[in-house]
């Protein structure tokens, strides 16, 4: 049972389909995340990523990873719904197997550091246990801007 579920998830996070790629949250705490991604053959980046040999583009996998990192930041303050989690930097990326349609990606992020608007965090992507991709990835809360009011139309 997940602890996070794909309709909370989507509470917590502003990305929409196509970009939303974390389905559940499967474990958390102050210091951790896990995160699971069901990879699809209908996922659209597979259409020219390889048409023969569809394989889940490595930057994605950060932004899977990144995400998950997302929801533990976002869940642990009160106005998350006027802030956004920017990803800021991506350090020590390594990519050591290749994602294919029908994997579960499993992303297990662990703090490093944090402080009021800033969190470093480590993670490891895996496959059915095999490491499939490492990252450091950094992130900052941002205020979201208001939108100006639309304009009546006369």
């Amino acid at each position: 049972m997940p602890i996070l579920d794909i309709n909370e998830i989507r509470a917590i996070l502003p990305h929409r389909f196509p970009f939303l790629l974390v389905d559940r949250i499967v474990e958390m705490d102050a210091e951790h995340i896990v995160g699971i991604k069901n990879v699809t053959h209908n996922e659209p980046f597979f259409t020219g990523h390889f048409p023969d040999f569809p394989v889940m583009p490595g930057v994605l996998i950060v932004e899977a990873m990144a995400q998950t990192a997302g929801v533990l930041v976002l869940k642990s303050i009160p106005d998350r719904d006027r802030k956004l989690v920017l990803l800021v930097a991506i350090e020590y990326a390594r990519f050591r197997r290749p994602v294919v349609p029908g994997d579960t990606l499993r992303m297990e992020m662990k703090v490093l550091k944090r402080k009021a608007s800033v969190a470093k965090m480590a993670g490891v992507a895996t496959v059915n246990g095999l490491v499939v991709a490492e990252a450091e990835v950094m992130c900052k809360l941002a205020d979201k801007e208001e939108k100006p009011p639309a304009e009546a139309s006369s």
